[in-house]
């Protein structure tokens, strides 16, 4: 009798540690779908390479993210969907093309993008079990992005995208 009490213990404390997030994370809500992740972490990150990626950027007068309409006013509805797109976007499009011959900047690089790459996934299951719809704004809305990334070269793109990432964090942050 007392191996099952302490079963349901320990199994109590399993489920109650699986809900929490760890230290720095924060939830965010897109839609029904609730994610775990440590923007904070990915900021940081982004911060000690952010001049130096800025400087890669040979054109200063296009925003990829920024374009007017791309992030703003986007409903809770489309919260999730969008959020989706863009993380697909950024491990598959972006983290691939930002090479550069500094260790420390690619280090940096591929510890956001493993950050980028989980909260991928975890919005991907949600996209799986359909809590993540997708309506005509965000279709358009990332359709956009996509138009302003692919009008550049593939590693001109991917430096201003990656060069933008606080554009993105930013407006995470607001719609949490």
């Amino acid at each position: 009798m007392k191996g099952s009490h302490l079963f349901l213990y320990l199994f109590s404390m399993s489920c109650w540690l699986n809900l929490t997030p760890t230290a720095g994370n924060k939830i965010f809500h897109f839609g029904p779908c609730r994610i775990s992740m440590s923007v904070t972490e990915i900021r940081s990150g982004f911060t000690a390479i952010k001049a130096n990626i800025q400087a890669r950027d040979p054109i200063r007068t296009l925003s990829i993210l920024s374009y007017p309409h791309s992030l703003h006013r986007v409903k809770s509805s489309d919260r999730c969907c969008i959020t989706h797109h863009l993380f697909n976007f950024y491990v598959d499009k972006v983290f691939k093309h930002c090479k550069t011959e500094d260790s420390y900047v690619n280090r940096k690089i591929s510890s956001i993008a493993n950050s980028f790459l989980s909260v991928k996934r975890k919005l991907g299951q949600c996209h799986e079990q359909n809590k993540c719809m997708c309506g005509q704004e965000s279709a358009k809305k990332f359709k956009q992005i996509l138009v302003n990334y692919e009008g550049l070269n593939v590693t001109s793109a991917a430096i201003k995208s990656l060069g933008e990432l606080d554009i993105l964090l930013d407006w995470l942050e607001k719609s949490r």
